[in-house]
């Protein structure tokens, strides 16, 4: 658990109280982000971890970081980092391995302590949710004041420390969320939002990837205040359907309702070998964990998904992704490994080994009667993560 102390004091020029919100009825959002959640886990129930470089994941030179303690990240170690590169960077890093059925029950004692607020909650992931409490404010309270007692509560109660952020709506919350971490909580009232958007680089907004914040500065536009001189005809030139997004989030404008039914979009799993594998039986035979890991999860939501996706990362942290869409859900367990099996197949031979493996499953209808769900097939794999 970060040892960070509250920062509720520290968040002006932006006053945690709900001035803006009066008035004609605006929404009140609430963006729950918890603090390096994996790594807090693991350093709350390991009390030789705290205030220690701590990153989740597998292996010292073969694995990836998939969480890094505020401790790790001083060093510049974060998610996705190669754990070679990671321990560079931080020689005294301590790797631990993730225990995900742990994550998930705190997940849903977080989530319980949400539903004590309001019914409109949309889980984002494991550890972040937007609240929308427009409605069902405790009498006499603010949206602010009600996203300080649900981090009190989460702290008593877990152990774990959140930021939040609070504003009109799910664009602004969630760029609230991450101004005062850890520890912390921000305030983005209706007046504020247009030149808080303004001032903001194109790089930190939710929605804008890394490759198109790059592809905005090659065109001149840094900030928001750039963004928004822009036409909507200029950026669907440049932007395609993304240009009404980007026109409107420009402006300190998002319409979306907190979705509490929101399904995810897609399924999947990876693993990273000990050893590359270079031939495609190699390959072929390690898959089929990956295939059932992704399979048992499409049984117990009872989706069905269209897409099948996989993806392969090279010796060299090259990677690639091949998919195929089909005109109706894959059925059975067994479809699934043949079309995985197909998508991998043209990729030998190949000059360089591959370290790590995955599949998706995405585009999903979900099962209509219980009679229609499939028996998956247990197959044996290696290197399952």
């Amino acid at each position: 658990m970060s040892a960070a102390h509250s920062k509720e004091s520290q968040i002006e020029p932006v006053p945690a109280d709900d001035r803006g919100f009066a008035g004609e009825r605006v929404r009140k959002i609430i963006h729950i982000d918890m603090d390096a959640f994996f790594a807090s886990v693991e350093q709350r129930d390991n009390p030789g971890l705290r205030g220690r470089p701590v990153a989740v994941g597998f292996g010292r030179e073969r694995g990836v970081v998939a969480a890094a303690s505020y401790e790790a990240r001083l060093f510049g170690v974060r998610s996705a980092m190669p754990s070679v590169t990671a321990l560079r960077k931080c020689p005294e890093l301590i790797f631990t391995p993730p225990r995900f059925e742990v994550y998930k029950v705190v997940s849903m004692q977080i989530r319980a302590i949400f539903a004590r607020f309001t019914p409109l909650i949309e889980p984002l992931s494991l550890d972040e949710a937007y609240l929308d409490v427009s409605d069902h404010l405790q009498a006499g309270a603010t949206a602010t004041a009600t996203a300080e007692a649900i981090r009190a509560q989460i702290r008593a109660e877990t152990g774990l420390t959140a930021s939040a952020g609070v504003s009109y709506n799910k664009f602004l919350a969630k760029l609230a969320s991450d101004q005062n971490k850890p520890d912390g909580l921000f305030v983005i009232t209706p007046k504020q939002g247009p030149s808080f958007v303004e001032r903001l680089p194109v790089a930190k907004f939710h929605g804008v990837g890394p490759a198109t914040a790059r592809k905005m500065q090659s065109l001149g536009i840094e900030n928001g205040g750039d963004l928004k001189s822009c036409g909507l005809d200029f950026l669907q030139e440049h932007f395609g359907k993304a240009a009404s997004y980007y026109f409107a989030i420009a402006r300190g404008v998002d319409d979306r309702p907190v979705r509490p039914d929101r399904q995810r979009k897609s399924i999947g799993a990876e693993t990273t070998f000990l050893q590359d594998l270079h031939s495609f039986d190699d390959a072929a035979t390690a898959l089929p964990a990956i295939i059932d890991k992704v399979w048992r999860h499409c049984e117990k939501t009872r989706l069905r998904g269209r897409t099948v996706t996989l993806k392969v990362k090279f010796s060299d942290f090259r990677q690639i992704t091949r998919s195929q869409t089909l005109a109706a859900p894959i059925a059975v367990c067994a479809d699934f490994e043949r079309r995985a099996l197909a998508l991998l197949a043209p990729i030998f031979p190949t000059p360089r080994g591959i370290r790590l493996l995955g599949l998706t499953l995405s585009g999903f209808d979900a099962l209509s009667e219980p009679s229609d769900v499939q028996l998956s097939f247990k197959l044996l794999g290696q290197g399952e993560n």
